[in-house]
């Protein structure tokens, strides 16, 4: 990150047509927070290579900085992303003040004391599910995929937010 700051790089793409705007947020959140370091002179933090490993990913390249690499550098083999992370399970769309809960728009199953984070530009927040309810106010405890909603006990602050699980 240092020599593309020393050669005037003001621009970086990030491959992810086919990813999710979790994984998006994340990679731009460890990318900026590598470009900043990087202009305050400080070394790279080896936490945000982890933080982008943990990522579903099918593997990282350094692209076309560097030439002829060989394909076992790319993961061909698999045409699934994997992560041993972090799981994207859905949207915080809503907060409910008279249940004091937030509607979460399922993308992928989760369920009540699994372990969460919340992706937010004010910051991002890890909690440990402990209440989860249905439309109707009940109580559950598996959110079961993609087009279900439920709610859940996240402050009103991560309205909008990006919510994975922990795996």
């Amino acid at each position: 990150m240092h020599r593309l700051v020393e050669i005037g790089v003001d621009s970086l793409k990030i491959e992810g047509r086919t990813k999710s705007p979790y994984y998006v947020a994340r990679t731009s959140q460890a990318y900026r927070q590598a470009i900043d370091d990087a202009v305050a002179g400080k070394p790279l933090d080896p936490a945000l290579l982890r933080e982008l490993e943990g990522l579903a990913n099918r593997g990282y390249t350094d692209g076309f900085l560097q030439r002829h690499h060989d394909a076992e550098y790319q993961n061909y083999l698999r045409g699934s992303s994997e992560s041993d992370r972090s799981l994207y399970v859905g949207d915080a769309v809503a907060f409910d003040t008279a249940r004091g809960l937030m509607e979460i728009e399922v993308k992928n199953r989760f369920s009540v004391g699994d372990r969460l984070e919340c992706v937010h530009p004010s910051g991002n927040h890890v909690l440990t599910l402990t209440r989860m309810e249905n439309r109707k106010g009940e109580s559950v405890s598996v959110a079961p995929g993609s087009g279900h909603r439920v709610w859940i006990n996240l402050p009103i602050m991560y309205t909008n937010s990006f919510v994975a699980r922990f795996v």
